[in-house]
């Protein structure tokens, strides 16, 4: 009996202390992950983005457009059914044309998505002012608080999409700046909220999806927060280099990975319902128009 106790005692201690080091392991642990956690809790209170933003060459822009052309949103939402993206991707139907050509379907889009997002301002209004201090306040907010930067990003078949602020009156878009956007190559606008100017645009026949109409102007009312991000425009993800598709049904958007497959699917059922359609425009005697030629 004397001879047993050493060993029973042994393996007592034993016991005791692999328990003390197993409660041990937490504190250890978690004095790691502290640390490590307090280096990431810093860079989260700095702003960090979760989402990469992929870039594409012109090139490759142009090739994927190739595939799109003259689709409708119809076919393409078709499109987004086969790739299994049913119900994505479609915008809410309140962002609508400002303006419809039935004739040559000119308000219609096709291109690439470059993206920007303005939010409503914490600063303080200019209140009353002489003109020239006036003046002066405008420029200044639309140089260094509510700019355009991503103009330099606009190029051949892209299309601007905004995520504006929604809760202000304010008319981001104009039938100036919208101009200075098409010349750079811009195929057309699409916001979550709206347009000043609205008359002249359609005047100058450049495609603009919104959900309504806006008037005021930037300074005292938006700021730019971030460009070429993923934002939620009309209900949805948009990335930077999405193909957009637009037209009187509303818009959508073709995440770029699945636009290939997409597009092969809805240019077949365009051609079917053309030619379709082509036979009962001619057994009805209706001359033909540019959505059956």
């Amino acid at each position: 009996m004397k001879q047993d106790m050493p060993n029973q005692t042994t393996s007592t201690f034993r016991i005791v202390l692999l328990v003390a080091m197993i409660g041990l392991m937490p504190i250890l642990i978690c004095g790691d992950v502290d640390s490590a956690q307090q280096v990431n809790v810093q860079q989260l209170r700095a702003g960090k983005n979760f989402i990469p933003t992929r870039v594409y060459s012109l090139e490759e822009d142009l090739e994927i457009l190739v595939l799109f052309a003259n689709l409708r949103v119809a076919d393409v939402s078709d499109g987004m059914d086969k790739a299994g993206l049913q119900n994505i991707g479609l915008m809410d139907p309140a962002i609508h044309p400002s303006w419809k050509d039935t004739q040559k379907f000119t308000h219609r889009i096709v291109g690439v998505a470059v993206t920007a997002r303005y939010v409503p301002t914490q600063k303080s209004p200019a209140g009353h002012r002489e003109t020239e201090d006036f003046d002066k306040w405008v420029g200044q907010w639309y140089s260094e608080i509510s700019p355009e930067p991503f103009t330099p990003l606009l190029r051949p078949g892209t299309v601007l999409v905004i995520d504006d602020a929604d809760s202000t009156d304010v008319g981001t878009i104009g039938s100036n700046n919208i101009m200075g956007w098409k010349k750079r190559g811009c195929v057309g606008v699409v916001t979550d909220t709206g347009s000043r100017d609205t008359d002249e645009i359609a005047a100058e026949g450049i495609p603009l999806y919104l959900r309504h109409v806006t008037r005021g102007i930037r300074p005292g009312r938006n700021e730019i927060e971030s460009v070429n991000r993923p934002i939620e425009c009309g209900g949805v993800l948009v990335m930077p280099g999405d193909i957009i598709v637009a037209d009187g049904d509303g818009v959508i958007v073709v995440p770029r990975a699945k636009a290939k497959e997409v597009a092969v699917y809805a240019g077949a059922t365009l051609t079917t319902d053309k030619a379709q359609r082509r036979k009962l425009y001619e057994d009805l005697g209706l001359k033909l128009d540019d959505s059956v030629k």
